[in-house]
Parts: C-alpha cells; structure tokens; sequence
C-alpha cells in the first residue's frame, strides 16, 4: 500500500466513529496541553528574570546581613541576630575599595500608607536610596529625574514615585511637582518610574523611593542597609567582591576561619536559584503530563485492541485479495499515528492558548517558541507509535483463513 492511500484509510476510519476517536483522544490532548502551558509559561519566565538580571547588570552585586536568597529558614532566623550594615560600612568601602566604580544602599522600610490628597494607598512599598541608585539600580525614570546627591546630603523631602502609585493619584498624568505625604511629611515627586508589571501575581509598581537620609530620619536607626555595589569592570568584579569581603571582615573583626555575618547576591546566584525553582516546578509538572499523555496512549491501545476485534473479517478479506502483514501493520500503526498527531496539534494549540491567555489575563510572562510545538507533536507521535505497535502486530498476524470465518 502507498503511503496515501495508508493515510487516507486512516482518516476514514476515524472520522467513521468521531465519539470514540474523540475520547480516545482527550487523555493525549489534556497531557500535551499541560506540557506545552508549561514549558511556554516557564519559557516565558526565564526570559523575563534573564532580561531583569541583565537590566540589573552582571558588574552590580549586593551586600546585606540576612542570605540575600533564603533557602535554609533557620539559618535566616540566625541571621536576623548579625549587626546591621550601616552608613559607615558604605563610605569604608566607597573609600578603600579600588575596583569598585559605585557603592550605593537601599533601606526599606516595607508597605506603608501614602497619601495625595484625599486619596489614599495602603500598601506601597517604601525605600530610602542614596542618590546613585539612580543609574546602579535597574529602576528607569520616565519622567523627571532621581534626586541629587545634594538633596541626599540635605536630606530633603524629594521622592520618586512608581508606576502604580502615579496612575493612582494622578492618573498616569505628569505628576513632577506634586506632593505625596508619608509618615507625616510631604514630600516632592521629581521622577516616576516606568511600568515594571506583575511578577507571580505581585504588583511591581507600587512604591515610592525617597533619599536614605529622610528615611532615617523618619524611621530611625533599626533598617540595616543593603549595599549595591557596582564593579569598575567585567572583569574586576570578582576582585571588587573580594575586596569588599576583606573591608567588611576587617571592620566587624572577623577571623580568618571564623564564619561571615554578612551575605553577598550575585547575578549568577540569582540565575542559578531561578533555574533550580523553574527546573523543579517544570519537572513536576511534566511528570504530570506525561503520566496523562501515558494514559491516553493506554485508551488509544484499547480502543486499537478493540478496532482489531471488529474489523477482523475486513483484516482476512484483506489478506486475502493480497495484503501483506507489513501492509495491516502499517495499516493499523497509521490510524494510531493519525490519531495521535491530531491529539498532538490540538494539544499544542490548547496549551498555547492556555499560556496567552494567562500572559493577557495575569501579565504572567509567557514566550511561544516552534520548538516547544515540535516536541509536543513528538511527544504524540512517539506516544502513537509506542501503544500502536502491539494492536497493530497483533492484527497483522491474524490468520486469514480464521479471520475470514469470523462474524
């Protein structure tokens, strides 16, 4: 038989039963579906935290006294104990540190309340920054400025406001000039900060970000600092870190085999922790697909198993005008194939409508390759082939004679 004619005998036999090809079907689709929503929506994330780190830049790193990653819960426990990293830290290492271009620092003081006249937003995030963060952070001003070192220095009430805090009181009009209250002061806008998104359902843009010497001044002296420390090169920021590392054990007089009470965050930490949570919650949830799509392949050998039962006097009139086994074999694998193929494509155009409607929906990152379809058809054929061969063997080695004799 030629390969049309296979295909074509195989499209007739499944559109003869539509309801059982159908349900024969559902396990595969749901299984391809599933992989495909997945690794697009996985795709998608690794992109945007690639495209964050790399906005970030992989010369800045950062210095803080609780693991800037908290995998180990006790450890974070005992590190809430370490002296606070200050003010004084920051000017030891801008002062004696050789490779490292920019040392700025990021108080936060968690959500608070901010106000503009008589609206009100309850859980803005609140940071004090030194006055570089402005170009060491990986924040960008859409309008207006960061503030200056001389309003860092005099500690003037200026503030930079995000994207979600400027729709809220000003509705995305421009808000320079105008004054936000927190903890009882007004303070100026001068910048808002472009639209960053949602990041796993967390709104990114409501903050407000005011010079570090105000917040101290509000909040008093309990916030420890994080450090963001950019590096004068590429190639010197290993050295920067291990001079920064030297500076900060020499000043809290840290011994030589004695453990650190501080912690570094790098972009490779970062990358690296993020393919470690990607990797397992792909793992997981390929490990559910393909136990669908095994489940599927199972109905689909069933119902094979059963089509050879059937159609066992049409497999012994076709031996007997001149069909060959290898003929009812590729017969029958056909019609899993097809079947499976079908099952596949409708599988990856689920799960990438599934991804783009959540992308829409959520602003979930989501990033639609070829590839990924190609693998979910892979997945279905080989699934096709693997529970198609032994309905397809077993129809082929039918006697003719016996098959003939059969109702």
């Amino acid at each position: 038989m030629k390969l049309r004619e296979v295909v074509s005998t195989a499209w007739t036999t499944m559109v003869a039963h539509p309801l059982r090809s159908f349900l024969a079907l559902l396990g595969l689709v749901m299984g391809v579906a599933t992989l495909i929503t997945v690794m697009t929506l996985v795709q998608g994330a690794n992109t945007y935290v690639e495209q964050k780190i790399a906005n970030l830049g992989t010369r800045v790193f950062q210095v803080q006294k609780t693991p800037v990653i908290p995998l180990d819960f006790n450890e974070f426990l005992k590190a809430l104990r370490n002296k606070n990293i200050n003010e004084d830290d920051m000017y030891a290492i801008r002062e004696r540190c050789l490779h490292c271009e920019a040392v700025g620092g990021i108080l936060t003081g968690g959500n608070a309340r901010i106000n503009y006249r008589d609206k009100e937003m309850q859980d803005a995030g609140v940071f004090g920054e030194t006055w570089n963060m402005g170009f060491i952070g990986s924040r960008t001003i859409d309008v207006g400025r960061f503030f200056t070192e001389y309003e860092e220095r005099a500690g003037t009430p200026v503030a930079v406001i995000g994207y979600g805090v400027n729709e809220k009181f000003f509705g995305g009009i421009n808000a320079i000039d105008q004054t936000v209250r927190f903890s009882g002061e007004d303070f100026r806008v001068v910048g808002t900060i472009e639209k960053i998104g949602s990041v796993l359902g967390q709104d990114q843009d409501n903050f407000i970000l005011i010079p570090w010497t105000v917040f101290r001044r509000l909040q008093g002296p309990r916030a420890s600092m994080q450090l963001n420390i950019r590096s004068a090169s590429d190639a010197d920021s290993t050295i920067a870190q291990d001079e920064v590392r030297q500076i900060m054990r020499g000043r809290r007089h840290i011994g030589p085999s004695d453990k650190e009470d501080f912690y570094f965050g790098t972009p490779d930490s970062y990358m690296d922790l993020w393919r470690s949570i990607s990797g397992a919650f792909f793992a997981v949830f390929v490990l559910i697909s393909s136990i669908s799509s095994v489940v599927g392949g199972i109905v689909i050998m069933n119902i094979m198993l059963v089509s050879v039962t059937e159609r066992t006097r049409e497999i012994g009139l076709r031996r007997a005008v001149g069909a060959r086994q290898k003929d009812i074999l590729l017969q029958f694998l056909a019609e899993a194939m097809l079947q499976c193929i079908i099952g596949g494509a409708i599988g990856v155009a689920l799960g990438f409508g599934a991804a783009t409607l959540l992308k829409y929906a959520t602003d979930f990152p989501a990033d639609v390759k070829g590839w990924v379809a190609l693998l979910g058809l892979t997945l279905a054929s080989s699934i096709g082939l693997f529970f198609g061969i032994y309905p397809a063997s077993k129809a082929s080695k039918l006697d003719p004679v016996v098959a003939l004799r059969s109702d």
